[in-house]
């Protein structure tokens, strides 16, 4: 097996376990106990095992996110070294602010337990630095998705210059992030809400390519023609 085909089934298989381990993590484990509301520390208390394994889920899915582009680098520098290194960079900037989040949730566990055995006056103290902890770790997503869509933006076009992969299956990745990164700026603008029907929609498309995507590397991997191609210019 080849150095490229390697990494063609390295970076299908992060593919997947970044937004596998990012699903359980949030919207399996997080997402049904830090809703909205006045009672969050209580409920992070009484579910400290399942907030502890959602955060770790999340750095898990952090990392791996950093390390689609940095698999990718070594074949999409060949055709573009600056657009391949930006990818890796604002990769690296994502996994670092949703790993920001992950912390101010693994923060909110020492906060609920203090929150147990604190009097009235405590406790009200204590639920506003989980509130903030709260908007830390929304913010802190909110701009690990403006740093993720560029990096996608910047890769799918190195994919779709040297054909690697389909340009149909390239293009549809730019459509896609194009989508995803409009999401977030309705969302900081407060136009649509997070985790609402219209972000959800505008974000879809993405998650599907990048699953169609993981499984054409791990059972194709990148174009022989395309990769004999940059030889021959060589």
């Amino acid at each position: 097996m080849s150095q490229d085909r390697r990494t063609a089934i390295v970076a299908g298989v992060l593919f997947i376990v970044a937004t596998t381990a990012s699903l359980l993590g949030r919207v399996v484990l997080l997402d049904p106990i830090l809703k909205e509301g006045t009672d969050i520390l209580a409920k992070v208390g009484a579910n400290q095992n399942q907030v502890a394994a959602g955060a770790l889920f999340g750095l898990v899915g952090f990392f791996t996110c950093a390390g689609i582009a940095i698999a990718l680098y070594p074949v999409l520098r060949r055709y573009s070294e600056g657009l391949a290194l930006g990818a890796v960079g604002l990769r690296i900037i994502e996994g670092v602010l949703y790993s920001i989040g992950a912390i101010a949730v693994l923060s909110m566990l020492t906060l609920s337990r203090e929150f147990v055995g604190a009097g009235a006056p405590a406790s009200s103290h204590l639920q506003a630095s989980g509130a903030l902890l709260m908007t830390v770790r929304s913010w802190a997503g909110m701009a690990g998705t403006l740093a993720f869509y560029p990096a996608g933006l910047l890769y799918y076009i190195v994919f779709y210059r040297s054909r690697l992969i389909p340009r149909w299956l390239s293009g549809w990745g730019i459509v896609a992030v194009m989508m995803g990164f409009a999401a977030s700026i309705l969302v900081v603008f407060q136009i649509i809400t997070p985790m609402t029907t219209p972000q959800i929609v505008l974000n879809l498309p993405i998650f599907l390519q990048e699953m169609v995507l993981a499984v054409w590397l791990i059972a194709r991997g990148f174009s022989p023609s395309a990769l004999a191609s940059l030889r021959g210019s060589e």
